[in-house]
């Protein structure tokens, strides 16, 4: 169920708007992402475009939370550059988004239909990545 717009994480969203305004520049660095961190810590991240298929933000975001410590993320958001707002991540995103965190919430939505919403809603009947590892528990 969504989270209503006043439970909205908007400190997440002014992190991730902040990194947009003043990181990316040109065609390289087109979107920035926060995610808050199940401590309370809040990890940010930029695309690194390229033509072969670089990483969008939210998988950069992965990346720099793991380096800091950070294996547990509670909220995700995208922002645009030139003031492009909120965006949903693409769907490989959501894919690795799931799998990484499958209780994630992600921001979505434009303007006063802001909200958060669990990865798996992004997802319906989504395949699940963890479902074909063998269980490594000899119990």
């Amino acid at each position: 169920m969504p989270m209503r717009t006043q439970d909205l994480d908007h400190e997440l969203i002014q992190a991730a708007a902040q990194v947009a305004r003043t990181r990316c520049r040109g065609d390289n660095h087109t979107m920035a992402a926060a995610a808050r961190a199940r401590d309370g810590r809040i990890v940010t991240a930029v695309n690194a475009y390229h033509f072969t298929g670089g990483p969008c933000a939210e998988l950069v975001v992965i990346g720099a939370a793991a380096a800091q410590g950070v294996y547990e993320l509670d909220t995700i958001v995208a922002v645009g550059d030139r003031d492009r707002g909120v965006v949903p991540p693409c769907g490989r995103c959501r894919q690795v988004l799931l799998d990484y965190f499958p209780a994630l919430k992600v921001i979505v939505g434009q303007g006063d239909r802001l909200r958060a919403v669990p990865v798996t809603e992004l997802l319906p009947e989504s395949y699940v990545w963890a479902d074909h590892q063998l269980d490594t528990d000899p119990a």
